[in-house]
């Protein structure tokens, strides 16, 4: 079986551009941009090395295969204050099937950067054209993980996605009237191996692969989506009755960008308070990279249920700062 699970990955591997496998800077070549901003307050805090490390509702996004290590069901909600007064909001819900032998997931991602002003080659200086739109872009997912073996997890995810840039725009050229709409496909697949020594984990993903997105202003150019390859190890530095800590590292591989190195550190006391710190390397330095945050679990109803309660602020350099606030109901 894992053989199989080898063979699969080596496949996609093959299948994928060129440029992916190779790592060339594409800056601003990749559409749908949304799709590349971590959702979970915990996974960002820790750097985003969390492709080994995911055991929630947030499984969806970082690697499905950790749906199959969710012990129960979880609704998930996250609220981020992006650069640029930019909202994102996302909804997961994780749920084990045993008649599927495995976990299925969905989530529904919504970005909203509100009100801009158009700039054209006749108005290049914003507001003068007079016209503004309304950028929004969304996803919904669903996914599907199983344990292969006592050690060993898969997961695929299936994406819908859609970019709605406004409508009712003047063509500078024809004076016609035109709306700057997308919708597409793409799925993830990714793995999680325990090794069993410390906790030692081994996770993999390759995520957002599927056709160019095509706008439907009769343009012929088409933009590629955010495809990434992604590979991690995390293990427990520290674990007893009272501590346990864990170290994340990751590579990521993306189709529109250099190589990225991810590094996160996560601390629990009592598994009732954490703190966590990472850092995204090889980033541009005017981006900054450095994360944090921490968590509260709060059980209930007789430790059956738990509300979990995290936070990660992300520094972007010269940018403004992002925040991330994640709630999570497991049952």
């Amino acid at each position: 079986m894992r053989s199989k699970t080898l063979l699969l990955f080596t496949l996609l591997a093959i299948w994928l551009p060129a440029d992916l496998v190779w790592g060339q800077a594409k800056v601003g070549t990749a559409g749908a941009q949304f799709l590349e901003i971590g959702i979970s307050a915990r996974g960002v805090a820790m750097g985003d090395a969390f492709t080994s490390t995911v055991d929630d509702a947030s499984a969806v996004y970082y690697n499905p295969a950790g749906l199959a290590l969710v012990p129960g069901k979880e609704v998930m909600f996250t609220q981020i204050l992006y650069l640029a007064d930019i909202d994102f909001s996302f909804v997961a819900l994780a749920l084990p099937v045993n008649k599927l032998g495995g976990a299925l997931g969905a989530a529904v991602y919504y970005m909203d950067a509100g009100e801009m002003a158009v700039t054209d080659q006749l108005y290049p200086i914003s507001g003068a054209s007079g016209q503004t739109f309304n950028p929004k872009e969304y996803a919904v997912t669903l996914s599907y993980a199983r344990n292969l073996t006592d050690r060993l997890s898969i997961g695929i995810t299936g994406k819908y996605i859609g970019e709605d840039f406004g409508e009712g725009f003047t063509n500078i050229t024809t004076k016609a009237k035109e709306d700057f709409k997308a919708t597409g496909w793409a799925a993830d697949v990714g793995t999680i191996y325990n090794t069993g020594f410390r906790g030692f984990k081994i996770g993999m993903i390759i995520s957002n692969f599927g056709p160019d997105l095509n706008f439907n202003t009769g343009s012929s150019r088409a933009y590629p989506l955010p495809a990434n390859f992604k590979f991690g190890g995390a293990i427990n530095l520290i674990q007893n009755h009272s501590h346990r800590a864990i170290l994340a590292a990751e590579l990521s591989h993306p189709n529109d960008n250099i190589e990225k190195y991810n590094l996160g550190f996560e601390y629990w006391y009592n598994e009732t308070f954490a703190i966590r710190l990472g850092n995204q390397f090889k980033q541009d330095s005017y981006l900054g990279g450095v994360s944090l945050g921490g968590g509260l679990k709060l059980p209930f109803n007789n430790k059956k249920s738990e509300l979990r309660i995290d936070y990660a602020y992300r520094d972007f350099g010269l940018l403004e700062e992002a925040h991330r606030f994640s709630f999570a109901l497991a049952f």
